[in-house]
């Protein structure tokens, strides 16, 4: 809850409370003054007023001016949040720029600083599920390693290939980096942020005039490491750095007070450029939350003494206890929503397990079941559907399977029904990259006898045939090998970019 974005939604009925104060006041002094020019000694007062029943602890009086003045604060609207649709909520594009340096590998940052930055990237994109968020790797040069996706084990599979040699030149390329965020957050909605990992600065004019001309681009810096005389992070070059950038600069300390810093900068930022956009922005009106403590003072003034009316209390009974009985087969939520709705509700609160199961839908229930891991339950909830989204998520969802072939066969369809789609593009490629380098590092490889069927590259209309190869000595070797492939291929790329060759 941000209590800086504290309001009154409607102030002019805090004019109420001035009110109630005023009556209580004078209902008092009134009250005081009974006896008073009646020639009635003070000392006898006391004993000459007729007390009723009822009469002690706080009066009629009292309540109707503390009801009045919760009511005047009610009726003003108190806010602090935004009314916004829940889907809106953590959608703030963020690339993430880590810095390759040899200094990354310092253990004042258990167990290293790069390791460390990699595994806060890693926990950020598990809080922000269902956002886009990107990767640039940079050391002496910059360069993009993954667009922003809202998949997160595509990025988690680049995240865990970077390491300090995968960049040969030296230096810190920040001024690039932030040029190749603005590049591919102009494609996202508009207000994206860039965050920079790193332990060094990079000359603060270069980094000035980039940051400028980034339009609706936020910079963030995060400082990985620890200050100490010997092989410390430069805290004063740093703060130069994100003064010339403009940036709110945070240490890592590996907390959650890491992801809660850069959600809410990121969030914030959003939207602001949202607001700017779209005119003022909406707030909640949290004035209803006083309804239950002025429903106890009408409750507490049901008291012998005072006057109450009980013909609406007595109606109200008849009413509730007349009302015919519950009739729903199910439970409340099966008699008001439907199973979608239900389901839902269970995706929107990261449920989705419990989203997966109540979906009927087709495409929703395989994205429940993505995004929970169930990719088996995903392929056969999107093999049902024709459609380019179906076919695109067949395709991500065959890339967790390991199923390659069958993952661009699926993008092919995708890109069929719906030409030059960005997101079908990327991830065709990226497939098509890792095959690449995969086939590279299979071929460097002693031949063994095949002791294993893996799927065929000639797969036909995403149908996996299986077929006798060379494989590595086991399992085991074969799945380390291939997790160090996206290592190798972006050493390659980045050193072909460094070339001046595209990949």
């Amino acid at each position: 809850m941000d209590l800086s974005a504290f309001h009154f939604l409607r102030p002019w009925f805090l004019l109420g409370v001035a009110l109630a104060a005023a009556l209580w006041w004078a209902g008092r002094a009134g009250q005081a003054g009974i006896g008073r020019g009646h020639g009635i000694a003070p000392h006898l007062l006391p004993y000459l007023t007729v007390r009723v029943a009822g009469a002690r602890g706080p009066r009629p009086l009292d309540l109707l001016a503390l009801f009045l003045a919760l009511a005047s604060v009610a009726a003003a609207g108190p806010a602090w949040q935004r009314d916004e649709p829940g889907f809106l909520d953590n959608t703030a594009p963020l690339v993430v720029a880590v810095d390759l340096s040899a200094s990354m590998d310092a253990t004042d940052v258990p167990p290293s600083r790069l390791e460390a930055a990699k595994q806060t990237v890693r926990d950020l994109a598990a809080r922000r599920a269902g956002a886009r968020t990107g990767l640039i790797a940079y050391a002496g040069s910059s360069h993009l390693v993954l667009p922003p996706t809202d998949d997160r084990d595509l990025l988690d599979l680049f995240v865990q290939a970077l390491s300090t040699g995968l960049i040969q030149s030296e230096g810190r390329d920040v001024a690039g980096a932030i040029d190749q965020a603005a590049q591919v957050l102009a494609a996202e909605r508009a207000g994206g942020t860039l965050l920079l990992m790193t332990d060094g600065a990079a000359p603060a004019d270069a980094v000035r005039q980039r940051a400028q001309a980034a339009a609706n681009l936020q910079v963030l810096i995060m400082a990985v490491g620890r200050s100490q005389p010997q092989g410390g992070i430069d805290e004063a070059a740093l703060r130069d750095m994100a003064r010339a950038a403009g940036a709110p600069l945070g240490s890592l300390t590996a907390s959650a007070d890491d992801l809660d810093w850069i959600t809410l900068h990121a969030q914030q930022h959003f939207e602001a450029v949202q607001d700017a956009l779209s005119g003022p922005p909406h707030w909640k009106d949290a004035g209803y939350w006083l309804c239950w403590p002025l429903a106890l003072l009408a409750l507490v003034a049901v008291r012998r003494g005072w006057r109450v009316s009980w013909q609406a209390c007595l109606v109200a009974g008849v009413l509730a206890l007349g009302a015919p009985p519950d009739t729903r087969a199910g439970g409340l939520a099966d008699a008001f929503l439907t199973p979608d709705q239900q389901g839902r509700l269970a995706f929107e609160r990261g449920d989705y397990q419990a989203a997966a199961a109540h979906y009927t839908d087709p495409y929703w229930k395989g994205r429940a079941a993505y995004a929970a891991g169930d990719y088996a339950a995903a392929l056969k909830a999107f093999s049902q559907l024709t459609s380019a989204d179906a076919y695109f998520y067949v395709g991500n969802t065959q890339v967790r399977l390991r199923r390659y072939d069958a993952a661009l066969a699926a993008y092919d369809r995708a890109l069929a029904l719906k030409p030059g789609w960005e997101p079908a593009v990327v991830n065709r490629g990226i497939v098509t990259r890792l095959l690449a380098a995969m086939s590279q590092e299979q071929q460097g490889e002693q031949a063994e006898p095949p002791d294993q069927t893996i799927a065929d590259r000639s797969a036909k209309a995403g149908q996996l045939a299986t077929v006798q190869v060379q494989q590595a000595a086991s399992a085991e070797v074969w799945l380390r090998n291939l997790t160090l492939s996206p290592a190798r291929f972006l050493r390659g790329k980045f050193a072909a970019q460094d070339a001046g060759v595209r990949p």
